[in-house]
């Protein structure tokens, strides 16, 4: 996953509209109109980006910037009339920007180290380093010296429709993204609260762990490894998936599996056994044992929806500042995707007739009827069929430790058809840590910094689980750095959204077992491709359909109780269930789309891993006859463009779920 706190607070920072409250002066429309006119007097041929320009500086001039006077004479003398004179300021701001977001970068990532690293236990000091923002003035220090104000005028705002005119246009292009930075101005204690509450939530995530080998089934029999620890969600999924074709025992561990995670979103869960291993429990029965004998097992007590809660209200107190809401910031904004036409998408591809198809033959494979934790079910892919522990102890052999998957690096992308003088140049600008939580990918943001590929590994060395989430960042790790080093224009650095990062980072982690000297020969390969993604697609939609219906109800009732946003999202997971699950597993009422960690620390980011599974199929369709290596290059240095720019670029095509479910058509 390609995300962290830093990147939420600069999201925020450069991402959204343009409402002011706080000591906001009424500069008149006369006032307006004078400055508008007096420059457009002088270049007519510039009136309709001064217009543009004059009112987004008039729309975030507040109180504290100065008189009506001020604008006028700040406005007149500081407007670039000049094309030359623009470009040449431009390329200086570029400079200046790099500068600065990567240094608070570099601030931020070692703040958060002790946090995010496993380098020993963590003590309150660590806490509260990492919940301090070296960023959170940023915003006010840049409108306090007028550079913000010298940006807005010059490279004012665009709207994604412009965006999309300006083509193959890369310099005016460049300008828009500049034009994305100021925008609205929140204070900075408002930042640093949400990256207070975000560190808070990030870390209660971090070290959510079930002592699986302290699980007892349905009959009170352990049946995990003593020394199993699973973080949940992801771990906890991950060993579903890891339990097919193990017969009557993997079932019986996915069955024992499934009521930890009902508990979990029932917060019925007794708080001694979450991150411990003092205590045995059965969560078929919620009871908790020690030496033999019963103990407390009270509940955590919704604490996971007071995050959720904590999480919302810090977000909506910038609503005012920005002049919308996060949910319309996190679509229309920052994914350039409505989402209007998100929920139209996933709501088109979850009623599709040819999920009921893939049910069935699902269904068949397992000989049985399908049960809610098939949403994992991971029998398509080529791993599936080969024995998970061999796969371990042969990357536990490889990377006993972060330093040996570092070393590796240009080895791995060698594999993957990069010449070996790219593979090291590429290999030398990403570093490993070893990471209390699943993993992460942070990329570096100024030239000569490094990507770092955070990601877990056990003392006995990475297991295979381990590896393939390795992989799937070092895809972003791939990302990070080529569309930093090798854009043409900084502001240009990185991709269109979220969705375009998963989706690149999914076409590395595919090729994992490739890596490992293990090639599928299967003359169903293709088709056993096209139904893996295809069952992915629907599971993870319905769950990014669910976090957008619990943010709608959020804002619907902004003064919710923890106990009433739990109700509200157990009973709108069951009501996606019912209307798109239902008809294909046959069973109803279903909260498993709960589960899922992403919906506490990264907000409304699950619908980017839908596009990303969209836009990987698109993709792979696309380098099935290509080059893979030079068109990871070609296709990485394209840049921030708008989505739909990018994927005709990259492709050839718009991006559409019709390829996915054309595929699965043609399979008898």
């Amino acid at each position: 996953m390609k995300k962290h706190l830093f990147t939420l607070c600069i999201l925020v920072l450069i991402g959204c509209s343009k409402n002011i409250h706080e000591k906001q002066i009424n500069l008149s429309s006369n006032t307006i109109k004078e400055v508008v006119d007096s420059l457009s007097l002088h270049y007519p041929e510039n009136k309709e980006i001064i217009e543009r320009g004059v009112n987004q500086v008039a729309q975030l001039w507040t109180g504290s910037d100065g008189t009506s006077q001020d604008f006028i004479l700040f406005c007149k003398e500081n407007y670039i009339a000049d094309p030359a004179e623009r470009e040449a300021a431009f390329l200086k701001i570029s400079d200046y920007m790099e500068a600065i977001y990567g240094n608070y970068n570099e601030m931020s990532l070692s703040l958060q180290k002790n946090i995010q690293e496993n380098t020993g236990p963590v003590i309150k000091v660590d806490e509260l380093f990492s919940a301090y923002n070296p960023a959170t003035h940023l915003d006010d220090d840049l409108y306090r010296n007028k550079l913000a104000f010298y940006i807005a005028l010059n490279y004012p705002k665009t709207t994604l429709n412009e965006k999309e005119e300006l083509g193959q246009n890369r310099l005016h292009l460049a300008y828009a993204r500049l034009g994305d930075f100021f925008t609205s101005r929140v204070p900075a204690e408002i930042m640093q609260n949400y990256s207070e509450i975000g560190n808070k939530v990030e870390l209660y995530a971090n070290n959510y762990n079930i002592y699986a080998g302290h699980l007892l089934n349905q009959k009170g029999e352990k049946i995990f490894p003593e020394d199993m620890i699973l973080l949940s969600h992801w771990n906890l999924r991950d060993e579903i998936k890891a339990n097919y074709n193990k017969g009557d025992l993997g079932l019986d561990k996915q069955n024992t599996i499934y009521k930890v995670m009902q508990r979990i979103i029932n917060q019925e869960i007794p708080l001694s056994v979450i991150n411990s291993g003092e205590y045995d429990w059965n969560p078929y029965t919620n009871e908790v044992f020690q030496n033999g004998g019963k103990t407390s097992n009270e509940s955590e007590n919704n604490q996971r929806y007071a995050n959720l809660l904590e999480i919302f209200h810090a977000v909506k107190e910038m609503d005012s500042y920005n002049g919308n809401t996060f949910i319309d910031r996190s679509f229309s904004e920052n994914m350039e995707i409505s989402l209007e036409e998100s929920e139209l998408l996933l709501r088109e591809y979850l009623s599709s007739p040819e999920l009921k198809k893939i049910g069935n033959i699902i269904k068949d494979r397992l000989g049985r009827d399908l049960q809610a934790f098939d949403i994992w079910y991971d029998g398509f892919k080529p791993r599936s069929n080969l024995n998970e522990e061999k796969l371990s102890e042969l990357t536990r052999k490889l990377y006993p430790n972060a330093e040996a998957l570092e070393k590796d690096l240009p080895n791995i992308l060698v594999k993957l058809g990069f010449s070996n003088e790219r593979a090291h140049y590429l290999g030398s600008k990403i570093e490993v840590d070893a990471a209390r939580g699943s993993g992460h990918a942070w990329g570096a943001a100024r030239k000569g910094q490094k990507a770092h590929l955070r990601t877990r590994i056990p003392e006995k060395g990475m297991d295979y689980k381990g590896y393939n989430i390795a992989i799937h960042e070092f895809g972003h790790n791939v990302e990070q750095t080529i569309s930093l080093y090798d854009v043409d224009y900084y502001m240009l650095n990185g991709v269109p959204n979220t969705s375009f990062t998963e989706a690149l980072a999914f076409v590395f982690q595919k090729r994992d077992l490739d890596i490992l000297g293990i090639k599928n020969e299967d003359p169903e390969k293709d088709e056993m491709e096209a139904l893996d993604k295809a069952w992915q697609l629907f599971e993870i939609g319905g769950v990014s359909l669910l976090d957008i219906s619990v943010w709608k109800w959020m804002y619907s009732n902004p003064t919710a109780t923890a106990e009433q946003l739990k109700e509200a999202t157990v009973h709108l997971a069951k009501e996606i269930w019912n209307e798109y699950y239902a008809p294909v597993f046959g069973s109803r009422d279903e909260p498993v789309l709960a589960i899922y960690t992403h919906m506490l620390n990264y907000p409304l980011y699950l619908t980017a891993y839908s596009f990303g599974q969209i836009i990987q199929f698109q993709l792979e369709q696309h380098l099935k006859d290509k080059n893979f290596a030079s068109e990871v290059d070609r296709i990485y240095r394209l840049g921030k463009l708008t989505p739909n720019q990018w994927m005709i670029q990259a492709t050839g095509n718009p991006l559409s779920v019709e390829p996915i479910l054309k595929a699965i058509r043609e399979i008898e």
